[in-house]
């Protein structure tokens, strides 16, 4: 853990440290133009505030002239004098300050906006972009959720830090020091060491009172979540609920939890009154000090009536400013807390990185070379164990084995989203890890098993193969892919939304989908993890013909289940616990009667199972004169010619 990790981790304030690596973003080396709008900013912040300190003398000088004491310079100017003895002209001037000072305050606000809100884009686009660059055992290992709230929490929280901290904190620490100055120019140190000490207790009042509420607002936030969370675990189960007739059981639950809610919010108005009322009197007390002295003054003939109008106006504007200071700690210690997890994520390291001056990939054929290659999630449990195979350029390998044999793991270390524990991984001789990932990843065409689709349109998800084709093209993918007119019978045709992750979709409709954004990439190289898993049988030979067309003269790697899809497969690789045991064409795997043949028969036995159960109607229990058409005939049907010939 570094330094900064420690600092906010021992309080959650360590302001200091965030704004130095904030600092780049709001004083950007290459933004001229946003460094001129921070020094314009901070220039209105000076003017904004001389004029705030402005406001009390010309109450003071409209108080003395409606007294007749008028304490203006004597000038030799009679005009001048006489403009400060006026009341009228007095009072105007008041006015015009107070409208000098809000006009300077919001301009000052309104130009640096745009630097706050440049740096909340940066810092949200590099931490985006960074997420996108750290490893898959990162984002397994993460729940999606939590990191998305990283990012939103993160991103608000730079906003709040330049917000609070540079139009709240810095403003009203200058207004201070003006403050100071006029007292010991115009009064004297009394003054000064009265503020100075009502300052004192006000800020350590606020401080320890927030930290005491701080736990009572997060009870009573847990207690929101948690009655948030129960009512939405009911919505969701709403036929379960209905099911056992448990609304009272429900509704109790969830007044369980408001209770606690209920409880805890009024100890935190509570709280909040305490702390407002200690403000105000503490306030008070040092207001009436600091009036007094001046009231001991006017009685003495050293101070006017206009003095003691000043000292009370300086110090109510100083009291609003005061008065956020319990809100902008609380905020500030959030916000520094959720920016120390965003440059937590920013500091780490992605897992896969591309070795400096690495080349791009050069696929000339497509071959695809496995050499001895070990790997292993976890030390303590090897998943691949010297596993060495080739895919000839333009040739189909299958690798077929029961659950956790690790054959989804060989895909992830071809798309290098692991690095091998040992051996190679070789394209046309190059070896993977020397060349850059991009250039691997563009090589590849993936249809996984499960498809995820974006939340937009179908043409939207299936011009992600390749985003510069015209409509045209993504058409002829879709209709390749079997789905164009699926597409066309929509009311929006291509433009049709397909929900969060595609849920819009039935699962054959999402694979034909990712099926027609594959063709639309046509790479050199195919990887096909179950790839019609999720389509009935009719669909599925026609999309297997369909791929069967797409990989020929391409390196195609096929991940399967369902083993009917790869007897045509010019090898096939039976994977068990990590290596390879079994190695031959269909019909050679067959003939040897090994794991590959007992994964056929149970299929096939499980599928015949099926098939007779499609000839009985549901209903009635009589014979289904129409049964469905399967996917698996009998195996002599499922051979290659030659194979069924014998």
């Amino acid at each position: 853990m570094n330094d900064f990790q420690r600092s906010t981790k021992s309080d959650g304030a360590a302001l200091l440290p965030t704004l130095v690596r904030l600092w780049p973003y709001i004083w950007p080396a290459d933004r001229g133009d946003l460094k001129l709008r921070v020094v314009f900013a901070t220039v209105l912040l000076f003017l904004a505030k001389f004029a705030t300190i402005a406001v009390p003398y010309t109450f003071k000088w409209a108080t003395d002239a409606l007294a007749g004491r008028g304490t203006a310079p004597v000038a030799a100017d009679n005009w001048l004098a006489w403009a400060f003895a006026a009341p009228v002209v007095m009072t105007l001037a008041y006015g015009g300050t107070r409208i000098v000072m809000g006009v300077l305050t919001q301009w000052r606000d309104g130009i640096f906006a745009k630097v706050a809100m440049n740096a909340v884009r940066r810092l949200a686009m590099l931490t985006f972009e960074h997420v996108h660059l750290l490893s898959l055992r990162f984002h397994l290992e993460r729940k999606t959720g939590g990191l998305t709230r990283v990012l939103e929490r993160g991103r608000n929280a730079i906003e709040t830090i330049v917000r609070m901290v540079l139009l709240q904190i810095a403003p009203t620490v200058v207004e201070l020091v003006l403050i100071v100055a006029v007292l010991l120019l115009h009064f004297d140190w009394r003054y000064v060491a009265v503020i100075g000490a009502t300052v004192a207790v006000y800020m350590w009042f606020t401080y320890s009172a927030t930290q005491w509420r701080i736990g009572i607002r997060r009870k009573m936030n847990e207690s929101d979540n948690d009655a948030n969370a129960k009512a939405i675990d009911s919505l969701l189960n709403y036929e379960t609920v209905k099911y056992f007739s448990a609304e009272t059981r429900e509704t109790a639950r969830y007044d369980r939890s408001m209770a606690r809610y209920e409880d805890a919010s009024v100890k935190a108005y509570v709280s909040l009154a305490v702390l407002n009322a200690g403000q105000a009197v503490i306030f008070t007390i040092g207001l009436c000090g600091a009036m007094v002295l001046c009231a001991y003054g006017i009685e003495h003939g050293t101070n006017t009536v206009g003095d003691f109008v000043m000292i009370n106006a300086m110090m109510i504007q100083l009291y609003t400013p005061l008065n956020f200071m319990g809100l902008v700690y609380r905020e500030i210690k959030q916000a520094v807390i959720d920016i120390e997890n965003l440059f937590s994520l920013l500091s780490r390291r992605p897992e896969i990185e591309d070795r400096p001056g690495a080349p791009l990939l050069q696929v000339r054929a497509g071959t695809i070379r496995f050499e001895n290659v070990s790997f292993a999630y976890e030390p303590a449990r090897p998943i691949l164990k010297g596993l060495s195979f080739d895919v000839a350029a333009g040739h189909t390998v299958a690798i077929v084995g029961p659950s956790g044999a690790g054959k989804s793991t060989i895909s992830r270390l071809l798309f290098r989203f692991y690095e091998v524990s040992g051996g190679r991984i070789l394209i046309d001789g190059q070896d993977i890890r020397d060349v850059t990932q991009a250039s691997l990843r563009a090589a590849i065409g993936m249809v996984p098993q499960d498809t995820v689709l974006f939340n937009d349109t179908i043409r939207y998800n299936i011009r992600y193969g390749r985003w510069d084709a015209s409509d045209a093209e993504v058409e002829e993918a879709a209709r390749q892919a079997q789905i164009d007119d699926f597409i066309r019978r929509a009311p929006k045709g291509y433009e049709t939304e397909v929900g969060e992750r595609g849920l819009k979709l039935s699962g054959g409709e999402k694979q034909r989908v990712a099926i027609a954004r594959t063709i639309l990439k046509a790479p050199p190289i195919l990887l096909l993890d179950e790839a019609t898993s999720a389509l009935d049988s009719h669909t599925e030979r026609d999309i297997q013909d369909e791929l069967d067309r797409v990989a020929k003269n391409r390196t195609t790697l096929v991940i399967a289940h369902r083993l009917s899809t790869i007897v045509g497969a010019d090898e096939i690789l039976v994977l068990d616990h990590g290596a390879i045991v079994e190695r031959g064409t269909h019909r050679e795997l067959l003939a040897q009667g090994g794991l590959y043949a007992s994964m056929w028969n149970r299929q096939r036995e499980a599928q015949m199972a099926r098939e007779i159960l499609a000839t009985v109607d549901d209903e009635t229990g009589a014979p289904n004169r129409n049964p469905p058409e399967v996917m698996n005939e009998p195996a002599a049907e499922l051979l290659p010619a030659a194979d069924a010939a014998e």
